[in-house]
């Protein structure tokens, strides 16, 4: 069945089967010290305004009032959601518990997907094959983007680490036939035949972040996207499984899931995230 579970994702863990869950895929915070707005924007015809388009012609930008924010508002009784702070004093103490539990629940061939950055990948690694033993470590997938500000004083930081491991080292759910394919990157190399047919990924992938102004987007601050986490869904687990995100944020991993027929269990506490989830999967939240 699936489910929006509003609350603290400690609780609701613990409140689920041991072995019941056969795919994890969580997105936490990363600990950037930084706060984490939604902001969206839309462009108007502006013979004076701040860019250039299509055909020279010149626009402004306007901050556009995002209708989840008033969905989140009502439901957190604040005029105006601000967001959330990105900083904790003991992040492996949080995040701890969590994973604990999330070992618990994870099914014998189950896997978790673990999606950080490279502030705090290393720690997180090393917690992890303390909980889960470094032979259940299968891979550390570099997801890969060129999007954003450009450093000048470093290169600049255009990957996140997705850190991939089972709950038993040798038997686990793998269906790499699966997988989408991509383009070879010297398909004169291989073939006519190859090169139409495409290769399976290798553990760097490389992926556009959400467009701005793309359908997909919702205007969720940490937003991933669906085709990544399609990916994960469709070679890491099979038909009917439950798939769990208890860092859920805008709900992608909930809507890979009901896509790809799997049943979802999504988690947070955020008013914010929650109506965001509700509208995008067309169900209600259940609170603990």
């Amino acid at each position: 069945m699936n489910r929006i579970v509003q609350g603290d994702n400690l609780e609701a863990l613990r409140k689920m089967a041991t072995g019941s869950v056969a795919l994890i895929y969580i997105d936490p915070p990363f600990n950037t010290g930084r706060r984490q707005t939604r902001l969206r924007m839309k462009t108007v015809r502006d013979e004076t305004g701040d860019r250039v388009g299509f055909g020279g012609h010149r626009y402004r930008t306007e901050l556009v009032k995002d209708e989840f924010s008033d969905l989140a508002a009502g439901e957190a009784g604040s005029a105006k959601p601000t967001g959330y702070a990105d900083q904790f004093d003991d992040f492996l103490g949080f995040l701890r518990p969590r994973l604990l539990e999330a070992h618990r629940v994870l099914a014998p061939t189950g896997s978790l997907f673990f999606h950080i950055d490279y502030r705090e990948v290393h720690y997180c690694k090393v917690m992890l094959d303390e909980i889960f033993g470094r032979d259940c470590f299968q891979n550390e997938i570099v997801w890969a983007y060129d999007y954003g500000a450009r450093a000048t004083k470093r290169w600049p930081a255009k990957h996140d680490n997705i850190l991939w491991y089972t709950r038993d080292p040798k038997h686990y759910t793998f269906n790499l036939g699966e997988s989408d394919r991509i383009p070879y990157m010297a398909p004169g190399l291989v073939g006519a035949e190859k090169a139409a047919r495409g290769k399976t990924p290798t553990d760097v992938w490389w992926h556009t972040i959400v467009p701005t102004n793309g359908k997909e987007k919702t205007g969720y601050a940490t937003q991933k996207p669906l085709g990544i986490l399609e990916r994960i869904v469709r070679v890491h687990s099979n038909p009917g499984d439950l798939v769990l995100d208890f860092f859920a944020g805008s709900g992608t991993t909930g809507e890979a899931a009901a896509k790809n027929g799997r049943a979802f269990c999504m988690v947070d506490q955020s008013a914010e995230a929650i109506a965001v989830m509700e509208k995008r999967l067309q169900m209600k939240a259940e609170k603990i």
